[in-house]
């Protein structure tokens, strides 16, 4: 299926690219999301003329991510979570757990921006956690896991 991306994707394309994609990949994720439209001949016409529209909202998005960068850059949270005595997680510190200890910190983070490669943290320690703010823009945050008792 064919797609105009109305803003960049990461490992796909920039903006106003016409990109071949999976039928369910568009129908679940780039067109819902408002990431892209179908490459129908209407809505290229209709592209070309709202391509300064669009071209603007992605510089303020980006604008805003490298405020957000700034701010978030170097940051640490604590998040307390039952441990063993020798330092074990009784459970895990995910994505979720991490974005909204930001966000009470004053500092608003998504779910979906946090990059755990490694998987769940288990035990505790500090740990330096990557955050995408946009598809341009990374910041590298702390994490300080202890245990609650």
């Amino acid at each position: 299926m064919d797609v105009i991306l109305i803003q960049k994707v990461k490992n796909l394309g920039n903006l106003g690219d016409k990109v071949r994609v999976k039928p369910g990949y568009s129908r679940n994720f780039l067109v819902p999301y408002g990431k892209a439209v179908p490459a129908t001949a209407a809505n290229l016409a209709d592209f070309e003329k709202r391509r300064a529209e669009f071209e603007a909202r992605a510089g303020e998005m980006l604008t805003a991510a490298g405020a957000r960068k700034a701010k978030l850059e170097g940051a640490m949270v604590t998040i307390k979570a039952n441990a063993s005595t020798e330092g074990k997680l009784y459970g895990s510190v995910g994505p979720r757990d991490i974005a909204d200890a930001f966000t009470a910190a004053g500092m608003p983070l998504e779910k979906s921006e946090v990059i755990m490669g490694e998987g769940p943290i288990r035990r505790i320690g500090e740990f330096a956690i990557e955050v995408a703010l946009h598809a341009d823009v990374h910041a590298m945050v702390k994490v300080a896991v202890q245990a609650e008792n």
